[in-house]
C-alpha cells in the first residue's frame, strides 16, 4: 500500500497507508448505517408486541415510513452536499472555506427543518392516505408522525453535521453520537411504550430524544477549538448553497431510490403476483436493504478521502483509494450475499409470514442476490463521482436504475412471463446501471 507524503497527505488523517485510512473512515460510517436502520426496526418490535393493537399500530407506523425517508433524504441534500465540498476544501489547504460550507450548510439544514415540519405537520393525515393509511391504521399513523415531526430539526441536523465530523477524518467519533443515540432510543421505548402506557407516541418520542442527544454531541463536536467552527458568510453564502444542492442531488436521491423502487415493484406486482407477491418482496427488502446500507457505507466512508485526495490533486492517491473502495464493495457484497443466500429459509419466518411466503422468498431471493454484486459497483462509482464535483454524472446513476426498472416493467412481463419478469427486472436494471457506470469511470477518468 503506498503512503501518503508529507506534501500530499490529508491533514488530520495523518500519514497512515491509503488502505488502513479507508477501513478506519468506512468501518464507522457501515456501523452508523446499520445503527440507523435498527431505529426503526427496535420501533417496528417494540409496536408489533402492544397488548391488542399491536398489529394496527404496527401497519400505521410502517405507512409513515415515506415521510422518514423524506426527512433522511433532505438531510442527506445537504449533508452529503456540503461534506464532499468541505473536504476537497480541507484537501487543498483551505480551512475558512470548509467552516465556511459548514456554516452555510447548517443554516440549510435548520431552514429545511422548519419548512418540513411545518408542511407535514399540515399535511399530515393527507400524506397518509396517500401512502396507503386506512381508516383503522391511520390514528396510528397520526400519532407516530405528529411527534417524529417536531423533532425534525433533531434528525436533519444530526444527519447533516455526522458527514462533516467524518470529512475531518472522525468517521468513529461520528459513529458513536448514533450508537449513544441509538441505545438510549432502545431503553426508552419499553419505558414509554409499556410502562408510561404512551403506546405508538412513545415510540416516537423515544425517537425523537435519541436523535436529540445525537444532534447534541455532534453541534458540542464542531463548537470545539480544533474541529471546523460554524462560519456563515452571508457574502458568499447563495454561491455556496448552489455548489452544495449540485452535488447533494445524487445522495438525496440514493436515500429516496429504495421508496421508488418499491413502489414500481409494487405497482407492478398486484397486476401480476398479487397481495403474495407484495409480501414476499417485503421480506426481501428488508433483509437486502442491510446489504445495501452495508455498500452505501463504503461509499459514504470513501467519499471523504476521495475528496480530500481530489482537492490536494493527487490522483495516485485518488485512484488507489477508488480501486480499494470497489474491492472493499465487492468482498462485502459476496459475503452479505452468500450469508442471506444460506439463511434464506428463515427470513420469511422471522417477520411472521405465512408457509406461502416464505416459499416464495426462499424461491426469488436468489435472484434478487444476483443483483448485490453490480449494485457494490454502482455505490462506489456514484460516491467517486459527487466526491469529485462529477454531479451530472452521479444524477446518472443515481437516476438510471429507478427508469430502467419501469421500461424493463413496462415491457418484459407482458411478453416473457409475468411475476417472475418482475423480479428479473429489477436485477437487470441494477446490471445495466452497473455497465453504465463502468463506461462512464473509464471515460472520464
Amino acid at each position: 500500500m503506498s503512503k501518503i507524503t508529507p506534501s500530499n497527505r490529508t491533514a488530520d488523517l495523518g500519514n497512515d497507508p491509503v488502505g488502513r485510512l479507508l477501513v478506519r473512515l468506512a468501518l464507522p460510517t457501515i456501523t452508523a448505517q446499520i445503527v440507523n436502520l435498527l431505529y426503526n426496526i427496535v420501533d417496528r418490535i417494540y409496536i408489533g408486541r402492544i397488548p391488542l393493537e399491536g398489529k394496527l399500530a404496527l401497519t400505521g407506523m410502517g405507512v409513515t415510513f415515506p415521510v422518514i425517508t423524506l426527512i433522511s433524504a433532505f438531510s442527506a441534500l445537504v449533508g452529503m452536499g456540503g461534506a464532499p465540498r468541505a473536504s476537497i476544501a480541507l484537501g487543498a489547504g483551505e480551512k475558512d472555506r470548509a467552516e465556511r460550507t459548514l456554516g452555510t450548510c447548517a443554516a440549510a439544514l435548520w431552514s429545511l427543518a422548519a419548512v418540513l415540519t411545518v408542511l407535514f405537520l399540515l399535511f399530515q393525515r393527507d400524506l397518509l392516505r396517500l401512502f396507503g393509511a386506512s381508516a383503522d391504521t391511520l390514528p396510528y399513523a397520526m400519532q407516530y408522525l405528529s411527534i417524529y415531526v417536531l423533532g425534525t430539526v433533531f434528525v436533519m441536523t444530526a444527519l447533516g453535521l455526522n458527514g462533516f465530523i467524518t470529512a475531518q477524518g472522525r468517521s468513529s467519533v461520528a459513529m458513536k453520537t448514533v450508537v449513544i443515540g441509538a441505545v438510549l432510543n432502545t431503553v426508552l421505548d419499553p419505558l414509554f411504550i409499556f410502562v408510561l402506557k404512551m403506546g405508538v407516541r412513545g415510540a416516537a418520542l423515544a425517537t425523537v430524544i435519541g436523535q436529540g442527544i445525537t444532534m447534541a454531541i455532534a453541534l458540542v463536536y464542531c463548537a470545539a477549538k480544533k474541529n471546523l467552527a460554524l462560519k456563515v458568510a452571508a457574502a458568499g453564502a447563495p454561491k455556496t448553497a448552489l455548489r452544495i444542492l449540485k452535488i447533494g442531488l445524487a445522495p438525496f436521491g440514493l436515500t429516496l431510490a429504495p421508496n421508488i423502487s418499491l413502489v414500481i415493484i409494487n405497482r407492478f406486482s398486484v397486476s401480476y403476483g398479487g397481495q403474495e407477491a407484495i409480501a414476499v418482496y417485503a421480506c426481501i427488502s428488508y433483509i437486502i436493504c442491510i446489504v445495501y446500507l452495508l455498500l452505501q457505507g463504503v461509499g459514504d466512508g470513501s467519499q471523504p478521502l476521495m475528496s480530500r485526495f481530489y482537492g490536494a490533486g493527487n490522483k495516485k492517491s485518488l485512484k488507489h483509494t477508488k480501486t480499494m473502495a470497489y474491492e472493499f464493495a465487492m468482498a462485502l457484497a459476496l459475503i452479505g450475499g452468500l450469508l442471506i443466500y444460506l439463511l434464506r429459509g428463515k427470513i420469511g419466518l422471522l417477520f411472521g409470514s405465512s408457509a406461502a411466503v416464505n416459499a416464495g422468498v426462499i424461491a426469488v431471493m436468489p435472484i434478487f442476490l444476483v443483483s448485490v454484486p453490480f449494485d457494490a459497483i454502482t455505490r462506489v462509482s456514484t460516491a467517486a463521482f459527487y466526491a469529485t464535483e462529477k454531479n451530472v454524472l452521479s444524477y446518472i446513476l443515481t437516476f438510471a436504475e429507478p427508469v430502467l426498472m419501469l421500461v424493463l416493467m413496462l415491457a418484459l412481463p407482458p411478453l416473457l412471463g409475468g411475476q417472475i419478469m418482475i423480479w428479473w427486472s429489477t436485477v437487470f436494471a441494477k446490471m445495466i446501471t452497473a455497465l453504465i457506470s463502468i463506461v462512464l469511470t473509464a471515460r472520464y477518468r
